[in-house]
């Protein structure tokens, strides 16, 4: 089956009103919603539906490919995005079937507030220092960030790339004034991959997929922040039981050869 995004979805003025000053840690893609999930006639629902944290993008990608090859018929719709909007989008009525989130915190959003099953932690993540490839200001370790003639990206605290930056942050005693919080991790990379700042703080996941358009610098401080990563099925998910046939792929050999191999690590 040919892979397809979500369609925009709007989501109520309550919400609206209540992200719109968020910035936080995914893919900076728009909030978006599946199409028509109604089951196709006398097959069942055809169609799961896939909210995850947008550091999952690349493997999530590559996972819903190899479930539509091994689900004929059936079609894989993705939401990447910040885990703090997405946890919002479901708890106000947004169709999903599966939620994979950056955080347990923004997991328990959605657990909290939505019959779900338990969630499993499947993978970990944690950060590294993203700079330019000829690394103009000499950033070397994190410290370096805190000089104010580094102009430094980071993520919002509301999420959780940005929660771990401050967790790090904190661990090394360092106040960074970053000169742009962006919406979530790929666009907080992405000031790095355009040369508009020094450096800025991302999951060592996003540097690998940048595939040599930033250097990543490991630092010490980040094993003190790393990020776990639960996943669990919706029980009113549209799709049923292709939900957590999907889980269950995330959770297979397969899918953690496909996590590892980008540069997660084991929980």
């Amino acid at each position: 089956m040919v892979f397809r995004r979500l369609s925009r979805w709007t989501i109520a003025l309550p919400v609206a009103l209540a992200l719109a000053g968020l910035s936080g840690c995914g893919s900076g893609a728009p909030a978006t919603a599946p199409a028509s999930s109604a089951p196709a006639a006398g097959g069942g629902a055809k169609e799961v539906t896939v909210f995850a944290a947008a550091s999952l993008t690349g493997t999530f990608t590559e996972l819903g490919r190899s479930f539509e090859a091994e689900h004929p018929g059936t079609t894989v719709r993705f939401n990447f995005g910040s885990s703090a909007t997405l946890a919002q989008q479901i708890v106000q009525g947004a169709p999903a079937d599966v939620f994979a989130a950056a955080s347990p915190a923004t997991m328990k959003t959605v657990t909290d507030a939505t019959p779900a099953s338990s969630p499993t932690t499947f993978v970990r993540n944690k950060l590294q220092i993203a700079v330019p490839n000829d690394n103009p200001a000499k950033v070397d370790e994190l410290k370096d960030l805190a000089d104010p003639r580094v102009k430094v990206a980071l993520c919002a605290e509301q999420v959780p790339c940005g929660a771990a930056a401050v967790k790090a942050l904190d661990a090394a005693g360092l106040k960074v004034k970053p000169v742009t919080l962006e919406q979530d991790v790929k666009a907080t990379l992405t000031k790095v991959e355009l040369g508009e700042v020094d450096a800025a703080l991302v999951y060592r996941t996003d540097v690998i997929a940048s595939e040599g358009k930033v250097r990543g610098i490991a630092f010490p401080e980040a094993d003190k922040a790393v990020n776990d990563y639960p996943i669990a099925t919706l029980a009113d998910g549209p799709a049923g039981d292709l939900g957590k046939q999907f889980v269950d792929l995330v959770l297979s050999r397969q899918g953690k050869d496909v996590l590892t191999k980008a540069g997660f690590e084991g929980p």
